[in-house]
């Protein structure tokens, strides 16, 4: 078994100017660096010691998961790149306003050019088993605790698979640095917490 703890990336100012970012690399911003330490000093407040720290090949994941390894005495993170954000195609750099406005719902919404939900799925579940798979190759028989620093559309597929779809709900946005743990197991993910329950 292995405990995961997801956090989404710091703030950006595309995150700040309600931009959609999807693949495009963008940095953080001091907001985010800031929300990195306070997620940083959250998780060492935690009985259960984390042993490493990965992210997405995305600088705002990478410099996040930096901050937090760098406060708990981790090593370096390991980088991830089926961990990166789904690719939004012609709607990044977009206000979200503009976004419904031209393409409808979030949700249901067929840009082109952009990552199918499904195949996103796919990825993370992929990235996120490679990941498992070094840590438990590096620990055992140790148990495994990880720090995944990653998107907000890549974790939220994560949630709903984790969870049959029932979290989290419609039209709730993941925050910057907000933390959801999981458990993996037998290639299963199951849910332990969630930020916004």
């Amino acid at each position: 078994m292995t405990h995961l703890t997801m956090i989404r990336h710091g703030q950006t100012d595309w995150n700040r100017d309600l931009r959609i970012q999807g693949s495009t690399d963008i940095p953080l911003n001091d907001t985010g660096r800031a929300q990195a330490r306070e997620a940083a000093q959250a998780l060492a407040l935690r009985p259960e010691a984390p042993t490493r720290v990965v992210s997405s090949d995305l600088s705002r994941a990478r410099e996040t998961a930096e901050i937090i390894a760098e406060i708990l005495a981790l090593e370096t993170p390991r980088v991830y790149p089926a961990l990166r954000e789904r690719a939004y195609g012609e709607a990044e750099g977009l206000e979200t306003a503009e976004f419904f406005q031209r393409f409808g719902d979030w949700h249901t919404a067929e840009v082109p050019g952009a990552e199918p939900w499904p195949e996103l799925r796919a990825r993370a579940l992929g990235g996120l088993a490679e990941a498992v798979a070094d840590i438990r190759r590096d620990t055992a028989p140790a148990p495994a605790s990880l720090i995944v620093v990653s998107h907000g559309a890549l974790i939220r597929e994560l949630l709903r698979h984790a969870t049959a779809g029932a979290f989290p709900p419609p039209g709730q946005r993941l925050p910057n640095a907000s933390a959801y743990d999981l458990r993996y197991e037998r290639e299963r993910l199951s849910l332990l917490s969630y930020a916004g329950a």
